[in-house]
């Protein structure tokens, strides 16, 4: 079962506190409460990744489940 995206700490407090998310189709989608805010560079790094896709690994197999990321992001949807 694949369940793995590798993200920094940023990236991953982002994620789970629902300010960035990714789609079933592997985009990144950045909620507008943090599109709406002005704090800086680091914001401003985390803006920049709106409609950017995932890098996948060249397997596959490995790839994150569509399945869970679905259901990621109906929870990222909701928090909007």
């Amino acid at each position: 079962m694949q369940n793995g995206i590798c993200m920094s700490t940023l990236h991953h407090v982002a994620f789970d506190a629902h300010l960035i998310g990714v789609d079933p189709g592997h985009r990144i989608h950045v909620s507008t409460r943090l599109r709406e805010d002005t704090d800086g560079e680091l914001l401003a790094s985390l803006k920049e990744l709106d409609g950017a896709r995932i890098r996948l690994p060249d397997d596959p197999g490995d790839w994150p489940d569509r399945a869970h990321l679905e259901f990621r992001f109906r929870q990222f949807r909701d928090q909007r």
